[in-house]
C-alpha cells in the first residue's frame, strides 16, 4: 500500500515513510491552496458527506449534463483513506449528440480511475500504475475525449473531474463547467478557469466581469472535448478545507446564480442534499436557461 502511494504522487521519495496517510500529505500543491482553514479532521476515520441534484431548467426539453458521484473510506487501523469521484459534463448545446458526448465522457472517466485508482486500492493482487495522479487524471481526459469523437460525432462536452484520496483532491477540467472550495469563514474559491471566449477577453481586458454577464458570445467555449484540435487539461492539485466544501457544478448553476447567492444557500442549508436541491430550486427560480447540475461534497 505504502509503495502505491510513493509511486502516484507526483513528488517522490526514497525515504521510508510510516503510512499511506502520510504519503498523501506528501502530494504537490498550488501555493494558494495552503489555506489556514485547512486542517486534519477531527473525526476517525475522516469522513465526509456528498449530494447531488440535476434539473432539465425551465427553458430546455432535454438534458445533455451527465453528473457521476460516488464515495467511500478504506480504514484498517493504520491507514485511513476517504476515496471519491465526483464528475459533471455538460453536452455542449446546438452539437449533434450532446447528451451522448457528456454520458460517454463522464462514464469513461469514471471507469478509467475506478481501475486505476480504485481498485489497487482495495485489491493487493492488481498492479499499481507508477504514474502520479496528475498523469492519471489526464491519461482519463485524454481516452474520454478520444471516445466522445468515435462515438459522439460532431458532438462535444465540458468534463470537470474531482478525485479525493486522503486530504487531497486532483481536479482535471476541460470546458466552463466549475469547481469550487467553500470555507468556512465564508469564502468562495473558484478552482478552474473557464476555457470561454469571454472569460478569455476578460482576462485580456477586453472585457469587464460585468460586460462579460450578458455577452451574446459568453456560452462560446474553445476548449472541449469532442473537438479535433489537439488541447491539454487544466489539472490542479489542492487540500480539501477543514471544515469546508468543494461544489461542482454545471453553467446552468453558476451562469445564474451569483456566487454571494450559492454560498448563502450552502451555508444555510442543514447538509449537502439538501444545498444541492435549494441550489437547483434557486436556479429555476431565476429562469432555468440551461441544465442545472451539482455535486456538494462536505469534508467534517
Amino acid at each position: 500500500m505504502i509503495q502505491f502511494f510513493k509511486n502516484i504522487f507526483h513528488r517522490k521519495t526514497s525515504e521510508a515513510l510510516p503510512s499511506a496517510k502520510d504519503m498523501i500529505q506528501t502530494a504537490p500543491l498550488d501555493a494558494e491552496s495552503e489555506d489556514p482553514a485547512a486542517g486534519r479532521s477531527p473525526y476517525r476515520p475522516a469522513q465526509f458527506l456528498v449530494g447531488c441534484a440535476q434539473s432539465v431548467g425551465i427553458q430546455r426539453d432535454h438534458n445533455e449534463d451527465t453528473l457521476f458521484a460516488m464515495s467511500s473510506v478504506l480504514a484498517d487501523g493504520v491507514n485511513d483513506i476517504p476515496f471519491g469521484i465526483f464528475i459533471i459534463a455538460d453536452g455542449m448545446g446546438g452539437h449533434q449528440y450532446g447528451e451522448i458526448a457528456s454520458g460517454v465522457a463522464a462514464r469513461t472517466m469514471a471507469n478509467h480511475l475506478l481501475a486505476r485508482v480504485y481498485q489497487p486500492l482495495t485489491n493487493p493482487d492488481l498492479e499499481r500504475s507508477n504514474d502520479s495522479l496528475q498523469e492519471l487524471m489526464e491519461a482519463g481526459v485524454r481516452e474520454a475525449h478520444q471516445i466522445v469523437l468515435r462515438k459522439a460525432p460532431g458532438g462535444g462536452t465540458t468534463l470537470t473531474a474531482a478525485l479525493l484520496l486522503g486530504e487531497q483532491i486532483t481536479i482535471a477540467h476541460v470546458g466552463d463547467s466549475r469547481a469550487y472550495f467553500i470555507y468556512s469563514d465564508g469564502r468562495i474559491r473558484p478552482l478552474t478557469q473557464d476555457h470561454s471566449l469571454v472569460h478569455r477577453l476578460v482576462e485580456l481586458g477586453q472585457l469587464t466581469e460585468e460586460q462579460a454577464v450578458n455577452h451574446p458570445n459568453k456560452n462560446v467555449l474553445y476548449r472541449v472535448l469532442g473537438q479535433t484540435e489537439p488541447f491539454r487539461p487544466d489539472i490542479e492539485n489542492r487540500m480539501m478545507p477543514h471544515p469546508g466544501y468543494l461544489m461542482v457544478c454545471s453553467d446552468g448553476l453558476w451562469g445564474v446564480l451569483p456566487e454571494d447567492d450559492l454560498l448563502k444557500i450552502v451555508q444555510q442549508s442543514s447538509n449537502p442534499t439538501e444545498a444541492c436541491h435549494q441550489l437547483v430550486e434557486a436556479a429555476n427560480a431565476a429562469g432555468g436557461p440551461d441544465n442545472i447540475s451539482v455535486i456538494l461534497v462536505q469534508f467534517l
